[in-house]
């Protein structure tokens, strides 16, 4: 006998409200297991497994292979067409390890990749791969590397915004940006962030060469480290850790004198150098002459004092107590460390963090501040 059609309306309206019930709560389910794996991935540490191979892509990060196993091994044919066989326009840069050139791998993803002439050595793809699984929002990703026809490659992550100096101070590049008090304190905070994440690891990874150029910016402005143990990938290992000489840089602290010297507090110092050139818009190496004997501190107190040394670009984008605490930290930071005055990197991140906290209650809007101007004099009044 024939249900009558009202009935039959019923139990099918039941049915689809059950499946639409089930989707929701399938679709809740995905939701929270991939908010969950993100949350592993956020400014606080590091992520405990790496993301899928189409979460990687939509963060914009990296691809790998499904099978992914830390370091991503690439061919010298894949390295070469993804930067048009090493093309001067793909040329984006040069640093300590080589060349940089942009490339754009088979999937989409565009990447930097660092070429230098060297020997195929296992020491070296042991450290790719050591440092590739180093997982932080505000640590540039080591992806994988190349070793053929007498090349060493490392391949990371792409920030089209390149690098602070650029945007402070390089006048070789031209940039439209005009960075505020509020947005370098921004980056100085996701570089501390980085640095601190750095030296929490175990063993703590000493970056050994922090500079403004090694920091970079993504399209959000949002900093990250790069070039963190790379003195570790330019030479053996066992070489690395014997080193004895140092090159010269305004960023070194003049207290170390060879590689095995060096730890987290010299890496401070180096932040603190960072810092300094962030407050003038200015190259900390062209502030003290090579010749000079006089430091970085007493260089600050002095044109502090003489009211010309705040980067006058900044305009009334400051407050002058927030500037004040700003000078107070980067002095901290580079006080000799026999004295044991310098602060962990931690606490750097949290002092930045209080600062621009203060100044965004302070100001309304990134970029809109107070004209209050305080003369260098009156910085160094309790």
């Amino acid at each position: 006998m024939a249900l009558p059609t009202a009935v039959v309306a019923s139990v099918a309206a039941a049915v689809f409200t059950l499946l639409l019930v089930a989707v929701a709560v399938m679709a809740v389910l995905c939701w929270r297991r991939l908010r969950a794996r993100r949350s592993r991935t956020s400014d606080t540490g590091s992520s405990e497994t790496p993301p899928t191979l189409a979460e990687w892509g939509r963060c914009g990060r990296t691809s790998s292979a499904p099978d992914y196993q830390g370091a991503r091994r690439f061919s010298l044919e894949e390295m070469s067409h993804a930067t048009k066989n090493f093309s001067d326009a793909n040329l984006v840069g040069a640093g300590s390890f080589g060349k940089v050139y942009m490339g754009l791998l088979l999937d989409g993803t565009v990447v930097a990749i660092k070429r230098r002439q060297g020997p195929p050595r296992q020491d070296f793809v042991d450290e790719v791969r050591k440092q590739s699984e180093i997982w932080h929002r505000n640590v540039v990703t080591l992806i994988g590397y190349c070793q053929e026809g007498g090349l060493q490659m490392l391949v990371f992550e792409y920030l089209p915004n390149g690098s602070v100096c650029s945007h402070l101070y390089d006048s070789g590049k031209q940039s439209m940006t005009r960075l505020e008090f509020k947005q370098r304190l921004s980056i100085a905070i996701g570089a501390a962030k980085g640095l601190d994440h750095l030296h929490s690891m175990t063993p703590p990874l000493i970056h050994k060469g922090f500079k403004t150029s090694n920091v970079l910016v993504d399209e959000n402005f949002i900093a990250k480290v790069s070039d963190a143990g790379v003195d570790r990938l330019l030479r053996g290992l066992e070489d690395a850790d014997k080193a004895n000489g140092l090159h010269t840089s305004v960023y070194q602290d003049p207290e170390v004198h060879s590689l095995a010297q060096l730890s987290a507090s010299n890496d401070v110092y180096s932040f603190g150098v960072f810092l300094l050139e962030l407050i003038t818009g200015r190259q900390a190496a062209g502030l003290v002459g090579p010749e000079s004997t006089d430091s970085l501190p007493h260089w600050m107190e002095v044109h502090f004092t003489s009211g010309e040394l705040v980067d006058p670009r900044l305009g009334g984008s400051f407050t002058s107590e927030g500037m004040k605490e700003l000078v107070a930290l980067t002095f901290q930071c580079l006080s000799p460390s026999v004295a044991r005055r310098r602060p962990k990197m931690r606490l750097v991140a949290e002092e930045l963090d209080r600062i621009l906290e203060k100044e965004m209650t302070l100001t309304t809007v990134m970029g809109d501040g107070t004209a209050i101007i305080t003369l260098g004099s009156q910085l160094f009044t309790s």
